[in-house]
């Protein structure tokens, strides 16, 4: 029988602790979960992401159809890649908005005094727009078929092309969380993305072959990350060459993220 002493004397163990990458994405799951059930509280939040494409469509292939690719049908076709790139990249300034909105609220004050990672609230609300990337991905495709798209390759490759699409949404998302943590307002978030992500988007072979565009802006449409994303869905979709498109699209999803997730982490930290 072991004395009182001998008892004493015996050392404790603290409590194993928990590994801080698990942490981190246990917390951010958490506040993901935040985000969605807000979603779902505000479904007009969805209307960029449900209305804007289905818009898009019909107004660029009705009214532009014919003069551009002498068909409406040809037009959808090769119209339907580039919107739902483009509609994809538009849809991450809302993720920006709303961030700036919860800072001007002090919800942000609150998460500090919780015991959850100091980047979980940023990484969470990246996580909790999967689904709205998701959504306008099917929206375009429902409608595109409606209007008559149809994907002319295998399923593997359009669910590659869908799932290629959502992830360099998500990287791009980073760019407007450290818009989001450098400016004011929320105006001025979606003042300064859109006038980011326009150019972007029609310097690109979104709405017409970039052999078609002036010398001196296919220089800059051969870097464009919105050329490279809709080549390799357009390939995926409808089978044309495919390049090193799909190569540099994943190349511009790693730069996005090693770019400016740091830039945004140590933003939101100055701020909060």
């Amino acid at each position: 029988m072991t004395t009182l002493v001998e008892r004493t004397r015996t050392p404790i163990r603290p409590a194993a602790p928990q590994r801080r990458p698990w942490r981190l994405v246990r917390h951010s799951l958490a506040l993901a979960k935040r985000s969605l059930i807000k979603t779902r509280r505000t479904p007009e939040a969805l209307i960029d992401v449900t209305l804007q494409p289905a818009l898009f469509l019909v107004i660029f292939v009705y009214v532009f159809g014919g003069a551009v690719a002498g068909s409406t049908h040809e037009y959808l076709q090769f119209l339907l890649p580039g919107i739902l790139a483009q509609t994809i990249a538009t849809g991450c300034i809302a993720i920006g908005v709303n961030l700036n909105s919860d800072l001007q609220k002090g919800i942000f004050d609150r998460f500090r005094s919780l015991p959850v990672p100091r980047s979980a609230p940023l990484v969470g609300a990246v996580l909790g727009d999967v689904v709205r990337y998701l959504i306008v991905t099917l929206v375009t495709l429902a409608m595109g078929y409606v209007m008559g798209f149809r994907i002319t390759t295998d399923p593997l490759s359009a669910v590659a092309g869908c799932l290629l699409a959502v992830l360099f949404a998500l990287c791009l998302s980073w760019l407007p969380v450290f818009v989001a943590m450098r400016v004011r307002t929320p105006g001025a978030v979606q003042g300064v993305m859109f006038a980011l992500i326009m150019p972007l988007s029609f310097a690109s072979n979104v709405f017409v072959a970039a052999e078609t565009l002036p010398g001196w802006m296919q220089a800059f449409t051969d870097v464009n990350p919105m050329t490279h994303l809709v080549g390799a869905v357009r390939g995926l979709f409808v089978g044309t060459p495919l390049g090193a498109h799909v190569w540099w699209t994943l190349a511009w999803c790693a730069g996005f993220v090693v770019c400016f997730m740091p830039l945004a982490l140590r933003a939101y930290r100055k701020k909060v």
